[in-house]
Parts: C-alpha cells; structure tokens; sequence
C-alpha cells in the first residue's frame, strides 16, 4: 500500500499505516461569512494539535443556477429547509479571496491547508495557490472530469465514500490513476448530519484498505470522539472532522461540528491509542521484567547437597519465576546437583549434573 507523501515547505508528510494519524480539521462554512471567526476557529485547530485544515472552494455559481422552483428547493434537511441550494451556497461558501489569506494564516500555526475544489475552476485556483494535495467531496466522486482535472495535478487525493456505491469509488479511483495521480486514500464517510454512531458501520474502513489497496481512514460526521477512535483502532490512517468555536455560535454546519476542546480531546486520544496500537508481539516490553516476579519457575525448596538427587520434597515449582520455566520439572526430577543449593535459591541448568 502507497502512503500519501504531502510535500509541504517544511518537508514531506507522508500518511498511511506506520505512519502518525492525520488529523484534519474542516473550516467548511462554520466561519458564518465572517473572516475574524474563521481566524479563530484556524486557532483553534491549532491548539488542538490537528495536522491540517481543510477548506472548501466554489460559489453559488459554480455549483447550482439561481433558481426557486421545486427541483431547487431544500425540503429534507430540517436546519436548512425553505431554502433553495443558491441561496444556502451563497451564505455557506468561504470567499475565494479569503483563501490566500486563510492558507498563510493556518501555515504559520503549522498546519497544513488543503482545500475540496467543486468544479474545474477552483482546481485551477487550488493550483495558483500551490496547496499540497485534494479532496474530493463525496457527493462529487461521479464528476469525473473534475476528477482528471485534479488527477493531472499529480497530487496526493483523497476522497470521502459517502453516498457513493462500490462500483461509483472503483470509477473515480480509476480514473484519478489514469489522469496521473497515484497516491489515493479513501474515507468512509456517512452522509448524514450529524451521524449517528449505529450508522457509522466503521468495519468498512479495513475492507476499504483490502479491497482498494490505498490509505484508508473517517470522515466523521458524528458528535462522539470514540466513534473516531475507532477508526484509528480499525487501521484508519486519516480522520476529519468539522470545527466550529462554539455549537451555540450558529452556521451552517455548527450542529454537526465539534468545539476546540473536544477537537483537543479527540486528538489526544487518537495519539494514545496510536502508542497502544504498536505491532504484533509476543515478546517482552520494557516495564514488563519487574512482573517476572509473578511468574512460577523451578525453586530449591530444601537444602540440598552436592550429588543429592533432585526431588519433589527438595524442588517445586513456585513464584518467582527467576529460574528453569515450569515445564522442565519432570526432566530435572532424579537428576543430582553438581554443588550445594540453599533453599529459596531459583534452579538453573548449570545447577545440574
């Protein structure tokens, strides 16, 4: 499996299994049209250790017609009902001219500004501003002329499932390949706001991994941090999810949304159970030598003298385990000490004829 190596000014992040979890932070429209509020939810994503902030590039006009009649109507939705998609998309889209400002800004808190182009100007765009990889939104991955256009970039992509079905990813897989990219990693992602944790079905990131062979990981629509610690636990190798300063603070997007805090939780938590996760072992860690007290092993348990045969009265096995392992007791029975052996001393080979 090919991790995704992100070229930034600083180096190489590459991201994947072995590699630490990328965290990303989403922007989306939870600045609410106001510039100094996206600069603090930026604060707050870098407070909370995330790796990245995402953005989200189009307009009103690129990616609906200013229309009202039913087709345009928003009616399942129950925070953005009595709306048309124009009218949403005017109010939730971030500014074009605010992206060079918003990316310069993230950097110099140390995050890495990436951004989910909607149509083939904002790739264009996206490219004038140098952003270091892509995100396909999950309501997009059928457009697959925006998806070559961000495949000739040659860039890290990645693309969230959503509603997208098995033979929908294999398409847009192939044919972000085929227009030059070849690093991709797909998220699952349920497209419901907020989701719930019994729709989450998190066993599909692992299949995601095995079917696909790329870098797989959550888009987290949900409110509850274990459902993302789960992810990780499961193998994924990149987590999103939507920032806002505060739930009470309405946008958009702020019902589905964590707070700085909980990002901050969240984050931790991701890096502890990357600690706990290691590799496959069966052998010893350090820490674990002092319990060796608690193992059992072969003890002198009477005084025994030098060419005295080894007996059930004289060895037994006991706590603790500092000498011959257990199983060895019916092959040193009959046996005679080469030396004498005080009793509580631990019986080891040498001490056998």
């Amino acid at each position: 499996m090919q991790p995704l190596e992100i070229r930034t000014a600083t180096g190489i992040r590459k991201v994947g299994p072995g590699y630490p979890t990328f965290i990303v932070a989403e922007l989306s429209a939870n600045h609410a049209q106001d510039f100094q509020r996206a600069l603090k939810i930026i604060d707050g994503a870098a407070a909370a250790g995330v790796d990245a902030l995402k953005l989200q590039t189009y307009t009103a006009d690129t990616l609906t017609i200013d229309c009202d009649n039913e087709y345009f109507q928003i009616k399942a939705d129950q925070q953005w009902v009595g709306k048309t998609l124009y009218q949403l998309y005017q109010e939730a889209y971030t500014p074009w001219e605010w992206h060079p400002k918003l990316k310069q800004y993230a950097e110099s808190k140390g995050l890495i500004v990436f951004s989910t182009p909607f149509d083939e100007t904002a790739v264009d765009f996206l490219e004038s501003l140098d952003v270091p990889l892509y995100k396909v939104a999950s309501f997009m991955t059928a457009n697959l002329e925006l998806l070559a256009k961000i495949g000739k970039t040659k860039k890290p992509v990645i693309i969230a499932r959503g509603l997208t079905p098995l033979d929908g990813l294999e398409q847009a897989i192939a044919t972000l390949k085929q227009a030059g990219t070849s690093q991709i990693a797909v998220l699952h992602c349920i497209s419901s706001y907020p989701a719930k944790p019994e729709q989450m079905n998190l066993k599909t990131i692992p299949d995601i991994m095995q079917r696909f062979n790329v870098v797989a990981g959550l888009s987290d629509h949900s409110l509850e941090i274990p459902v993302s610690i789960a992810a990780v636990a499961l193998g994924g190798s990149i987590i999103e999810k939507h920032l806002t300063n505060s739930r009470q603070e309405f946008s958009h997007d702020s019902l589905f949304s964590h707070e700085p805090h909980e990002m901050q939780q969240l984050v931790h938590e991701i890096r502890i159970v990357e600690a706990a996760l290691g590799k496959a072992t069966y052998d010893a860690v350090p820490g674990e030598n002092t319990s060796i007290m608690y193992k059992q092993s072969l003890f002198v348990v009477a005084d025994i003298q030098p060419g005295e045969p080894f007996t059930r009265q004289n060895i037994r096995v006991i706590r603790p385990g500092f000498g011959l392992a257990p199983k060895h007791l019916n092959d040193v029975l009959g046996k005679k000490a080469n030396k004498a052996l005080k009793r509580g001393t631990p019986l080891f080979q040498e001490d056998i004829s």
